[in-house]
């Protein structure tokens, strides 16, 4: 029996869509395009049509590029804000309680639609017909609610019962749906099925009037006509960072994650970590003062480099530039307690890796009540719009932390990863690359293994499976440490194929419901 692909993703539907299509021969970009599309209906608190994202994908003949289709900034053509609908609402976390901000003003214009379906053209190979069908098929005739989304949906009840458009996708037997249940969005299985019937630009067209009509000035949103006529995803080159035998390629600016995931690695080879033992206090204080001078790199102007000067971005991680250097100028931004973000990454039998990290946000809590499409709330998340709500000029491309990632050796990939949760993404994946590259721990291992993240002065960590000795290191550098008992999806869902010495596998993250499946004949 032959392998035709790896998937690891989340959901068991999401992993399944992707191994079925690569299964009927497509390659790694189907089989991402395909389980993305399964997400949409099956991880929907997690992403969403109305959301955004960014794919790395390529392999070593035709070299690899990314596909960036995260959200603008709204309200070209307006000469003036309108009343807005935006408004605060507190999401309890059981350790903490966070506020989000929601509402029609709350809805950048989205990019995910597009940007697949452009993905789909640049890479793919099967007809769209088969690729929208594994999520088409869920969604008009229903999926059963896995443990991990249910938690979610639960977290999140709030903004999931806002509206009626949202209580209607969530909540048809009027509570939350559970684990177990059966749901199903019918509304956008048909539009999925007419997208793939060869009607792809009669239902964008649909769709954009949709956004304007349901999330425009005279319903209290900023999506202007001028702004769905605009948008258009960007291709762009991956950052590229040097690592030992290994080339990281992953997310380039005005996404800000890439870039920090590049300056952590520059720090790990500079300081030669790899030398101590696994998960001692050794090796723990090391990666954690990496992780604290990230965060002191993002401290000193970083954010604003990522579009005034992204060229020094590329220096930086490239090792042009001392990533020690710089002081700290700016308070760091509050942390999301979800990261509501999710991530699948695919490595085919042909050699083709691709790696796709989307979100939606938490959503704003109105959907396009004929699409069955919750949109997303990135205008309301304090953690990427740093300068304050409502300050970016229209049409401006908005920062995030996304950062799919390829790691190849003589061009050609050995792992595809990324990950969810917010300003953690850059520590999750930092983390399991340094696991990886610098201390070759197998697949499995360096993906679960106990995670930490740093914001300025102020350190989490998962002491489960850390010996004493790490954990009290850490705790005598950062004394107001949070600890955390037991793996928590906090620390992100790094989901990881590889493809080593011929050999496909994968690994997917427990701490978020990862799933691996081998796609064999």
């Amino acid at each position: 029996m032959s392998a035709r692909g790896v998937i690891a993703a989340s959901e068991p539907h999401t992993a399944l869509a992707g191994a079925r299509i690569l299964r009927r021969g497509g390659n790694a970009v189907d089989a991402i395009v395909a389980a993305k599309l399964a997400a949409t209906i099956t991880e929907l608190p997690l992403t969403s049509l109305g959301g955004g994202g960014a794919c790395i994908w390529g392999n070593a003949a035709k070299g690899y590029e990314v596909v960036d289709f995260f959200a603008t900034t709204p309200g070209r053509g307006l000469p003036a804000l309108p009343t807005l609908d935006f408004l605060p609402i507190t999401v309890d976390f059981g350790q903490a309680a966070q506020v989000f901000h929601i509402g029609k003003a709350a809805a950048a214009v989205p990019g995910e639609l597009v940007g697949l379906l452009h993905l789909h053209q640049r890479g793919g190979r099967l007809p769209l017909r088969e690729v929208v069908a594994p999520a088409a098929d869920w969604a008009r005739n229903g999926f059963i609610v896995s443990p991990q989304i249910s938690m979610m949906a639960g977290l999140i009840a709030p903004i999931l019962l806002h509206s009626p458009s949202v209580a209607a996708l969530f909540c048809p037997l009027g509570h939350v749906a559970r684990a177990g249940e059966r749901l199903a969005n019918p509304r956008l299985g048909d539009f999925l099925h007419a997208l793939g019937e060869g009607k792809a630009d009669e239902q964008l067209d649909r769709y954009w009037t949709s956004l304007v009509e349901h999330f425009g000035p005279a319903q209290g949103g900023l999506i202007t006509a001028h702004d769905a006529a605009s948008y258009a995803p960007v291709v762009r080159q991956p950052l590229s960072v040097p690592f030992g035998r290994y080339t990281v390629l992953t997310n380039p600016p005005p996404s800000a994650g890439g870039g920090l995931v590049g300056a952590g690695l520059r720090l790990a080879e500079d300081r030669a970590l790899g030398q101590e033992e696994f998960l001692s206090a050794a090796h723990q204080s090391a990666v954690a003062t990496v992780l604290a001078d990230v965060s002191l790199i993002r401290r000193a102007g970083y954010d604003q480099r990522l579009h005034s000067d992204p060229e020094s971005i590329r220096n930086l991680v490239a090792g042009k530039i001392n990533p020690s250097s710089g002081a700290r100028q700016s308070p760091g931004a509050n942390e999301n307690h979800l990261g509501a973000t999710t991530h699948i990454s695919v490595i085919d039998a042909e050699g083709m890796a691709a790696a796709l990290t989307t979100s939606n946000g938490e959503g704003c809590g109105h959907a396009l009540p004929e699409l069955g499409i919750h949109v997303n709330n990135f205008l309301g998340e304090e953690d990427i719009n740093p300068a304050g709500f409502h300050r970016s000029p229209p049409g401006s491309w908005m920062s995030t932390m996304m950062s799919p990632t390829i790691v190849v050796i003589d061009r050609g990939p050995c792992f595809a990863l990324g990950s969810g949760g917010s300003n953690r993404i850059r520590s999750a994946i930092l983390q399991a690359l340094l696991n990886l590259l610098a201390y070759g721990r197998p697949l499995d291992e360096a993906v679960n293994a106990p995670r930490m993240h740093l914001e300025g002065d102020k350190l989490w960590f998962e002491e489960a499976g850390l010996p004493a000795a790490a954990a009290k290191a850490l705790d005598q550098r950062w004394p107001a440490a949070t600890r955390f008992a037991a793996p928590s999806m906090f620390f992100g869902g790094v989901n990881c194929a590889a493809r080593l010495d011929g050999r496909l596998a994968g690994a997917g993250d427990r701490r978020r419901g990862g799933v691996v499946v081998l796609a064999e004949d």
